[in-house]
């Protein structure tokens, strides 16, 4: 059975910091696209980042919306079936459900989400 377990939100100050975690089981993981998503209140969910699957290549690669590019980083760590999600410099439009996506073709899961609340 499939399963995507987020961790790591929590309520941070403008300009602090959160390491979300994203584990996964279910699938083989390394064959996966990896992605974050969030959705603020009353806004619909928006994609934040992506990593590539590690399949047939070691290397991988690494795209961001726009405006979060420099303060958010992806990662995944294939032995630990992980991506994570490296915020810095929080902001208050930050402020959403983070979600967790794997998807390959076809075949796309969602993790239930952690709560990220910027505030001061």
């Amino acid at each position: 059975q499939v399963h995507l377990v987020e961790s790591g939100g929590g309520l941070v100050q403008p300009g602090g910091s959160l390491r979300l975690t994203c584990v996964a089981s279910g699938f083989t993981f390394n064959a996966y696209r990896m992605s974050w998503f969030r959705q603020a209140p009353g806004k619909e969910r928006e994609w934040v980042a992506s990593i590539t699957s590690t399949e047939t290549s070691t290397s991988y690669q690494t795209y961001y919306r726009d405006s979060l590019r420099g303060r958010f980083t992806i990662s995944r760590d294939n032995r630990k079936y992980g991506t994570y999600l490296q915020m810095n410099n929080l902001q208050l439009e930050d402020t959403a459900v983070y979600f967790c996506k794997a998807d390959r073709g076809a075949y796309i899961y969602w993790g239930q989400g952690t709560q990220v609340t910027v505030s001061a």
